[in-house]
């Protein structure tokens, strides 16, 4: 086994970039949906960029997007991967010209190699928890036996994740990567650095 990836998403300030990148995170989500508490402008997101070092992949998180309006977004913020959250089909997430991941949020009757088959190019499947109206970053996990033995894509596992259950996680999985967002936080949308540090050295230790 591996040791998986792993993105911290949600972050909104430059220095909490630095700080985060240092600890060993593989990869950054920056939340570009106006709804939720981790939401940044472009503004914002263009310091925590410039504040990233090599190696670290940055990931812009979006839930059915205006297609032109992401394609300005494109033209000034240099995202390494499009994280797509909503019911965008395999057509709009092809249509940027950028690697992307696809999420799915989990229900006991959801054909995860079915969607595998649909986003064949995607660069992973993302599993997250189903929660009526939320889009993700609920804390709420699901059931892992869910997920198939031969997703033919790289798995990412979010969903309830925290440093006191990842590497369970991770032991039960085997994902390529886990990401992790409310479980490290100390208020909605405040990442605590300490809780943050604790994920990182459990995924590791798994």
């Amino acid at each position: 086994m591996s040791l998986p990836r792993i993105k911290i998403c949600g972050l909104r300030d430059a220095e909490t970039a630095r700080t985060v990148a240092a600890m060993g995170a593989d990869a950054i989500g920056l939340v570009f949906y106006a709804p939720s508490p981790r939401n940044v402008s472009i503004e914002t997101a263009q310091t925590v960029l410039a504040a990233l070092p090599a190696f670290v992949t940055s990931v812009g998180l979006f839930v059915n997007a205006d297609a032109e309006w992401l394609r300005d977004l494109l033209e000034v913020l240099p995202l390494d991967l499009l994280q797509f959250h909503g019911d965008e089909s395999p057509a709009y997430c092809r249509s940027f010209g950028r690697p992307y991941i696809k999420a799915v949020r989990v229900k006991p009757d959801t054909n995860l190699l079915e969607y595998a088959a649909q986003y064949r190019d995607a660069r992973g499947l993302l599993v997250d928890a189903f929660v009526e109206g939320t889009p993700g970053g609920t804390g709420e996990a699901f059931d892992w036996s869910l997920i198939p033995q031969d997703l033919p894509l790289p798995l990412i596992l979010s969903g309830g994740l925290h440093p006191d259950n990842v590497r369970e996680a991770i032991a039960a999985v085997n994902p390529w990567a886990v990401d992790v967002s409310s479980g490290v936080e100390s208020t909605r949308g405040i990442k605590d650095l300490s809780k943050v540090e604790q994920f990182i050295k459990a995924a590791r230790l798994a």
